[in-house]
Protein backbone atom coordinates (compact mmCIF):
# COMPACT_ATOMS: atom_id res chain seq x y z
CA UNK A 1 0.00 0.00 0.00
CA UNK A 2 1.26 3.18 -1.05
CA UNK A 3 1.71 6.67 1.49
CA UNK A 4 -1.12 7.85 0.29
CA UNK A 5 -3.08 5.14 0.42
CA UNK A 6 -2.53 4.48 4.01
CA UNK A 7 -3.22 8.37 4.51
CA UNK A 8 -7.02 8.21 3.46
CA UNK A 9 -7.60 4.55 4.75
CA UNK A 10 -7.27 6.19 7.71
CA UNK A 11 -8.63 9.97 7.04
CA UNK A 12 -12.01 8.90 5.42
CA UNK A 13 -13.19 7.93 7.99
CA UNK A 14 -11.40 9.83 10.94
CA UNK A 15 -8.35 9.07 11.72
CA UNK A 16 -5.34 11.28 11.30
CA UNK A 17 -1.58 9.31 9.81
CA UNK A 18 1.39 10.22 11.10
CA UNK A 19 4.19 9.41 9.07
CA UNK A 20 5.60 7.08 10.62
CA UNK A 21 1.63 4.98 10.61
CA UNK A 22 0.93 5.99 7.15
CA UNK A 23 3.78 3.65 6.12
CA UNK A 24 1.78 1.16 7.33
CA UNK A 25 -0.29 -1.13 6.47
CA UNK A 26 -4.01 -0.24 6.74
CA UNK A 27 -7.35 -1.99 6.04
CA UNK A 28 -9.79 0.65 5.98
CA UNK A 29 -13.21 -0.31 6.85
CA UNK A 30 -15.20 -2.20 4.48
CA UNK A 31 -19.07 -1.66 4.00
CA UNK A 32 -20.90 -5.11 3.48
CA UNK A 33 -22.56 -3.67 0.30
CA UNK A 34 -21.35 -2.33 -3.35
CA UNK A 35 -21.02 1.70 -2.69
CA UNK A 36 -18.43 4.67 -2.96
CA UNK A 37 -17.66 7.15 -0.03
CA UNK A 38 -15.21 9.61 0.33
CA UNK A 39 -14.65 12.57 2.76
CA UNK A 40 -15.70 16.30 2.05
CA UNK A 41 -14.76 17.50 5.65
CA UNK A 42 -12.77 16.67 8.92
CA UNK A 43 -16.21 15.23 9.83
CA UNK A 44 -18.43 15.17 7.28
CA UNK A 45 -18.50 12.33 4.95
CA UNK A 46 -20.33 10.82 1.53
CA UNK A 47 -21.29 7.58 0.41
CA UNK A 48 -23.48 6.72 -2.45
CA UNK A 49 -24.57 3.91 -4.92
CA UNK A 50 -26.73 3.62 -8.17
CA UNK A 51 -29.80 4.10 -6.06
CA UNK A 52 -29.65 6.74 -2.93
CA UNK A 53 -26.71 9.47 -1.91
CA UNK A 54 -26.16 10.09 1.65
CA UNK A 55 -23.74 13.24 3.10
CA UNK A 56 -23.32 12.97 6.91
CA UNK A 57 -22.02 15.45 9.45
CA UNK A 58 -20.85 14.24 12.53
CA UNK A 59 -18.84 16.41 14.54
CA UNK A 60 -21.32 16.54 17.23
CA UNK A 61 -21.01 13.07 18.03
CA UNK A 62 -17.80 13.18 18.15
CA UNK A 63 -17.37 15.56 21.04
CA UNK A 64 -20.05 13.89 22.76
CA UNK A 65 -17.92 10.62 23.94
CA UNK A 66 -19.29 8.29 26.86
CA UNK A 67 -23.00 10.13 26.54
CA UNK A 68 -26.19 7.90 25.48
CA UNK A 69 -27.58 10.10 22.44
CA UNK A 70 -25.72 10.80 19.08
CA UNK A 71 -26.82 13.28 17.09
CA UNK A 72 -26.00 13.50 13.16
CA UNK A 73 -26.55 16.00 10.66
CA UNK A 74 -28.07 13.78 7.29
CA UNK A 75 -28.32 14.98 3.84
CA UNK A 76 -30.37 12.32 1.71
CA UNK A 77 -31.26 12.34 -2.05
CA UNK A 78 -32.05 9.17 -4.86
CA UNK A 79 -30.03 9.12 -7.81
CA UNK A 80 -30.49 9.53 -10.93
CA UNK A 81 -32.53 7.06 -12.92
CA UNK A 82 -33.43 6.28 -9.52
CA UNK A 83 -37.36 5.67 -8.68
CA UNK A 84 -38.63 8.39 -5.62
CA UNK A 85 -38.50 6.32 -2.28
CA UNK A 86 -40.80 6.95 0.77
CA UNK A 87 -37.62 7.33 3.54
CA UNK A 88 -39.28 5.57 7.13
CA UNK A 89 -37.99 5.82 10.57
CA UNK A 90 -37.50 2.14 10.14
CA UNK A 91 -34.93 2.33 7.37
CA UNK A 92 -32.53 4.19 8.80
CA UNK A 93 -29.69 3.14 11.82
CA UNK A 94 -26.63 2.96 13.06
CA UNK A 95 -23.66 0.07 13.65
CA UNK A 96 -21.64 0.94 16.65
CA UNK A 97 -18.46 -0.29 17.25
CA UNK A 98 -19.29 -3.86 18.95
CA UNK A 99 -21.53 -4.79 16.00
CA UNK A 100 -25.24 -3.55 17.63
CA UNK A 101 -27.18 -2.29 15.46
CA UNK A 102 -29.35 0.43 16.86
CA UNK A 103 -33.01 1.47 15.44
CA UNK A 104 -33.57 5.38 14.66
CA UNK A 105 -35.00 7.31 18.16
CA UNK A 106 -38.66 7.74 18.13
CA UNK A 107 -40.16 10.99 19.09
CA UNK A 108 -41.29 9.59 22.45
CA UNK A 109 -37.92 8.60 23.28
CA UNK A 110 -37.02 12.07 22.35
CA UNK A 111 -39.18 13.54 24.14
CA UNK A 112 -38.60 12.19 27.13
CA UNK A 113 -35.02 12.90 26.95
CA UNK A 114 -35.72 16.23 27.30
CA UNK A 115 -35.71 17.38 23.28
CA UNK A 116 -32.03 16.89 24.24
CA UNK A 117 -31.63 20.85 24.57
CA UNK A 118 -28.12 20.96 25.58
CA UNK A 119 -26.90 18.49 22.64
CA UNK A 120 -29.32 20.51 19.87
CA UNK A 121 -27.70 24.15 21.59
CA UNK A 122 -24.06 21.81 20.98
CA UNK A 123 -24.93 21.61 17.51
CA UNK A 124 -25.68 25.16 16.82
CA UNK A 125 -22.22 26.04 17.85
CA UNK A 126 -20.24 23.63 15.82
CA UNK A 127 -22.18 22.64 12.92
CA UNK A 128 -20.65 21.19 9.40
CA UNK A 129 -22.22 21.89 5.72
CA UNK A 130 -23.45 18.85 4.23
CA UNK A 131 -24.44 20.44 1.34
CA UNK A 132 -23.11 18.30 -1.16
CA UNK A 133 -25.42 16.52 -3.56
CA UNK A 134 -25.51 15.64 -6.82
CA UNK A 135 -25.52 17.93 -9.51
CA UNK A 136 -29.45 16.45 -10.22
CA UNK A 137 -30.29 18.43 -6.89
CA UNK A 138 -32.28 21.33 -7.39
CA UNK A 139 -34.31 21.58 -4.48
CA UNK A 140 -34.39 21.28 -1.35
CA UNK A 141 -36.31 19.39 1.69
CA UNK A 142 -36.57 18.89 5.22
CA UNK A 143 -36.00 15.72 7.11
CA UNK A 144 -38.66 16.35 10.12
CA UNK A 145 -38.62 13.18 12.50
CA UNK A 146 -38.83 15.36 15.31
CA UNK A 147 -40.93 18.23 17.11
CA UNK A 148 -39.55 20.19 20.14
CA UNK A 149 -42.52 20.46 21.90
CA UNK A 150 -43.07 22.17 25.08
CA UNK A 151 -39.63 24.26 23.94
CA UNK A 152 -40.73 26.59 21.32
CA UNK A 153 -40.09 24.57 18.62
CA UNK A 154 -41.44 23.31 15.54
CA UNK A 155 -44.82 21.53 16.72
CA UNK A 156 -45.25 18.87 14.30
CA UNK A 157 -43.06 15.56 13.27
CA UNK A 158 -43.33 13.38 10.17
CA UNK A 159 -42.93 10.16 10.46
CA UNK A 160 -41.64 9.48 6.53
CA UNK A 161 -39.82 12.20 4.05
CA UNK A 162 -40.44 11.47 -0.08
CA UNK A 163 -36.64 11.57 -1.74
CA UNK A 164 -36.38 11.69 -5.21
CA UNK A 165 -33.14 12.69 -7.44
CA UNK A 166 -34.03 16.58 -8.07
CA UNK A 167 -34.22 16.92 -4.10
CA UNK A 168 -31.78 17.14 -1.19
CA UNK A 169 -33.13 16.34 1.94
CA UNK A 170 -31.82 17.77 5.21
CA UNK A 171 -32.14 17.20 8.68
CA UNK A 172 -31.31 15.26 12.40
CA UNK A 173 -31.21 12.01 13.11
CA UNK A 174 -31.15 10.42 16.57
CA UNK A 175 -30.16 7.49 18.55
CA UNK A 176 -30.04 6.27 21.85
CA UNK A 177 -26.67 4.31 22.40
CA UNK A 178 -27.26 2.64 25.94
CA UNK A 179 -23.66 2.38 27.63
CA UNK A 180 -22.38 5.62 26.08
CA UNK A 181 -21.09 6.51 22.67
CA UNK A 182 -17.71 4.59 22.29
CA UNK A 183 -14.88 5.30 20.35
CA UNK A 184 -14.11 3.23 16.66
CA UNK A 185 -15.56 2.81 13.59
CA UNK A 186 -19.50 3.53 13.38
CA UNK A 187 -22.00 3.16 10.01
CA UNK A 188 -24.78 5.18 9.22
CA UNK A 189 -27.37 2.85 7.43
CA UNK A 190 -29.99 3.49 4.75
CA UNK A 191 -32.05 0.92 3.58
CA UNK A 192 -33.88 0.91 0.27
CA UNK A 193 -35.93 -0.87 -1.40
CA UNK A 194 -33.22 -3.05 -2.94
CA UNK A 195 -29.98 -1.83 -1.48
CA UNK A 196 -28.60 -0.19 1.08
CA UNK A 197 -26.31 2.73 1.66
CA UNK A 198 -23.16 2.24 4.63
CA UNK A 199 -22.10 5.71 5.53
CA UNK A 200 -18.52 5.51 7.37
CA UNK A 201 -17.75 7.73 10.44
CA UNK A 202 -15.37 6.85 13.83
CA UNK A 203 -15.52 8.42 16.35
CA UNK A 204 -11.57 9.08 17.24
CA UNK A 205 -9.46 9.86 20.92
CA UNK A 206 -8.49 12.60 21.84
CA UNK A 207 -4.60 12.24 20.13
CA UNK A 208 -6.43 11.12 17.24
CA UNK A 209 -8.58 13.95 16.81
CA UNK A 210 -5.96 16.75 17.72
CA UNK A 211 -3.80 14.48 15.44
CA UNK A 212 -6.43 14.44 12.48
CA UNK A 213 -6.93 18.19 13.01
CA UNK A 214 -3.50 19.27 12.04
CA UNK A 215 -2.76 17.24 9.15
CA UNK A 216 -6.61 17.92 7.78
CA UNK A 217 -5.52 20.34 4.63
CA UNK A 218 -2.69 17.94 3.93
CA UNK A 219 -4.84 15.01 3.86
CA UNK A 220 -8.00 16.94 1.64
CA UNK A 221 -5.09 17.96 -1.23
CA UNK A 222 -3.97 14.70 -1.69
CA UNK A 223 -7.55 13.99 -1.69
CA UNK A 224 -8.46 15.89 -4.33
CA UNK A 225 -5.51 15.47 -6.33
CA UNK A 226 -6.25 11.36 -5.95
CA UNK A 227 -9.43 12.42 -7.71
CA UNK A 228 -7.93 13.66 -10.70
CA UNK A 229 -5.80 10.74 -11.76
Amino acid sequence: MNRFAAVMGLALFGAAAPPAVAQQQVTPPQPTVPQIFTLMGQFVRVAYNNVGFATLGYRVAQQSVGEEWVLLEVGLAMRSGAKDFTLKREHLSITTPDGNRIPLATQSEYGKAGYLTALNNRAKVVRDSINYFPVDVTRPCAIQFYSNLGQGGRQIAFDEVELSSNRGCVGRLYFHVPGGIKIGQHWLNVTFDESELQVPFRILTKEEAAQFSKSWQDIKKAHDESLKK
